[in-house]
């Protein structure tokens, strides 16, 4: 399906992707811990009601 080279090449990007990310995270956190302040919460507002249209998607389809 993929050759050696496609793969080396996706396994090479993927980790230098994973490592650039960590180094741009890590020189903004002052500015992420006060600017995003709260907005864990929001992300587990945002889940729990995809797990509540779900809930409901199959008690209403049984």
């Amino acid at each position: 399906m993929f050759s050696s080279g496609q793969l080396l090449f996706a396994v090479c990007f993927v980790i230098a992707f994973i490592v650039i990310m960590i180094f741009a995270y890590r020189k903004d956190i002052r500015l992420h811990r006060k600017y995003y302040k709260g907005s864990l919460y929001i992300l587990i507002g945002f889940v729990c009601f995809i797990a509540i249209l779900f809930a409901l998607k199959v008690y209403l389809k049984n």
